[in-house]
């Protein structure tokens, strides 16, 4: 192994624990309401909605959200797939399991990021952060059914959790043959588990309700 190799290797290395404290430094920032230090871990032109870009316009609509729904928030997190799509770029997934205060309910949540990583002037920001969520209900209320989404003082609506995926969708389509042994497709080539599950579909989107 030569000596560009080892470096290109390291540097995998060194990345991918960035990009995982970068994960962690999301959850306390956001829990802590450490406004600067959040909004800091996004690139400076991050988008905000469809016509506003920047930190500023960033914090000031995190922190009008947090106001308003939250009085405090935890946010646990799970396993994180992250893949290179070049030494500067990549892309991840990290579940979430996340409790809120909500007034007089207490609301938990299962769900995962899918998220876009860039490395701006040598330190990895995320470049898009897109919350896929499964259930969300008070504690005392199991999310049981089609429309788990149960935030108070709004309409049940379904979560996206498994809409990244049309493996779900292809899962519960199918009836195999419980006489014969099914086909098992070949590994997804390296760096391309993420594409491979997704079925090359185009990348996902923020449903705005």
């Amino acid at each position: 192994m030569n000596l560009e190799t080892l470096a290109a290797r390291l540097d995998r290395l060194e990345s991918i624990d960035e990009i995982r404290q970068l994960a962690a430094k999301y959850s306390l920032s956001l829990d802590m309401r450490d406004m600067d230090a959040h909004v800091n871990l996004f690139a400076a032109d991050v988008r905000v909605g469809k016509d506003k870009v920047g930190r500023a316009h960033f914090k000031a609509w995190q922190t009008d959200t947090l106001r308003e729904q939250f009085t405090g928030t935890s946010h646990h997190l799970g396993q994180h797939i992250i893949e290179f799509k070049d030494a500067d770029h990549a892309t991840g997934v990290v579940y979430s399991k996340n409790e809120h205060e909500c007034g007089g309910e207490w609301v938990i949540m299962q769900m995962l990021y899918w998220d876009d990583y860039e490395r701006i002037d040598g330190r990895w920001n995320f470049r898009r952060r897109l919350p896929c969520y499964w259930y969300a209900t008070d504690l005392n209320k199991p999310p049981i059914g089609d429309l788990k989404m149960r935030w108070p003082g709004r309409a049940p609506y379904p979560g996206t959790f498994q809409d990244l995926f049309p493996s779900w969708k292809e899962f519960w389509a199918e009836r195999p043959d419980k006489d014969s042994l099914p086909e098992v497709a070949a590994p997804a080539p390296l760096e391309k588990f993420l594409d491979t599950m997704r079925r090359g579909t185009s990348a996902p989107k923020i449903r705005v309700r």
